[in-house]
């Protein structure tokens, strides 16, 4: 009679952890699914967000995925003028982890608009842009988190800089803070991995200005991106890169970075904010790979130089490593946002 009140009791018990749990993820689930009061729910998360410049006002897209008033990521997307949707890998990683996130196309890129007035590609005009989006978003200090990667790390040095009292956390993935630094690691140690004669073809188009041939990728691909940009076979390469290398704005890329990522020519050749790091309060995670197009020990340097850093190094990653690193990018990305949350980054 005992036993059998006992294995009741037991049977009982399991149940009601097992409800408890259920209603627990449930709840967080259903939670970072609420919509209520949001003013996005008609597009799927889709803002169109106003940008006034010194040549108009223009507007460019963002998408919210999910809801958690505490963490919110606004992600700048490299290039100049790639686009948002190489960033589309997020979706298997950070809904997990309750993380509010914002996909954003900045000005002069696919989604947005792209309006044909060169003098708006300047650094200081692509701060105040974020700031305007930003308010537009409603982030702040509290939760506002903004990952910047490759040129998007570079903006998002720049904002930080001048508008860090706005942020939460700060995240440079896959840039370094110099760029002549950069165009030195490319030629003194990447260009060195390049055969001579493939290399000669590469420079003497570019000497031509002929790198809208086809036959500049042709060489660029085998020889320096499938070996530092993404370490997959061009055939294995995720869909929403091939998206984003296909919508890429030539006419700011190339004026602002230079033809290719082996190395820099264009406006951005001589931004170096290596001596203002320090000015960096803000808790700042760095992200650098093994075979980066950027220089990985540069990167962690950074990380000591800012008041309180930490690098995370992605063993197998090179420049998208959040593709060819992917478990070591998010597991450090997402830790760090969640011990800035809780108050464990000093």
């Amino acid at each position: 009679m005992r036993m059998e009140l006992h294995r009741k009791l037991i049977s009982a018990a399991a149940v009601m952890i097992l409800a408890t749990v259920t209603m627990s993820h449930a709840t967080a689930s259903d939670t970072y699914f609420d919509n209520t009061g949001r003013d996005d729910v008609l597009a799927g998360g889709v803002k169109l967000i106003p940008i006034e410049t010194p040549k108009g006002t223009f507007k460019v897209w963002t998408k919210r995925v999910g809801n958690n008033p505490r963490v919110k990521v606004l992600l700048l997307h490299g290039g100049p003028a790639a686009t948002h949707e190489y960033f589309e890998v997020f979706d298997s990683f950070f809904p997990g982890a309750s993380i509010e996130y914002y996909y954003y196309d900045q000005l002069g890129s696919f989604y947005s608009d792209q309006p044909n007035e060169p003098s708006l590609w300047e650094v200081s005009r692509f701060v105040e842009e974020v700031e305007q989006v930003r308010k537009a978003l409603k982030l702040d200090h509290e939760n506002f988190y903004l990952l910047g990667h490759s040129w998007g790390g570079l903006l998002a040095l720049e904002y930080a800089l001048k508008y860090q009292q706005h942020l939460a956390g700060l995240i440079i993935s896959d840039m370094m803070a110099s760029s002549k630094a950069y165009d030195a690691y490319a030629r003194d140690v990447l260009s060195k991995d390049i055969d001579p004669k493939t290399l000669a073809e590469i420079k003497q188009i570019e000497a031509k200005g002929e790198t809208e041939s086809p036959r500049y990728m042709e060489l660029l691909i085998p020889s320096f991106y499938v070996k530092h940009l993404l370490r997959m076979s061009p055939e294995q390469w995720p869909d929403p890169v091939n998206r984003a290398f296909k919508h890429i704005n030539p006419a700011i890329y190339v004026p602002m970075q230079g033809p290719s990522e082996l190395g820099i020519s264009g406006k951005l050749e001589n931004w170096d904010r290596s001596a203002d790091l320090s000015k960096i309060t803000v808790p700042t995670l760095v992200i650098g790979a093994r075979y980066d197009t950027m220089d990985p020990k540069h990167m962690e340097w950074m990380s000591k130089q800012v008041k309180k850093g930490r690098y995370l190094y992605c063993p197998n990653g090179s420049h998208l490593a959040m593709y060819d690193d992917q478990k070591t990018y998010f597991d450090g990305l997402i830790r760090f946002i969640k011990d800035v949350d809780a108050g464990r980054v000093k």
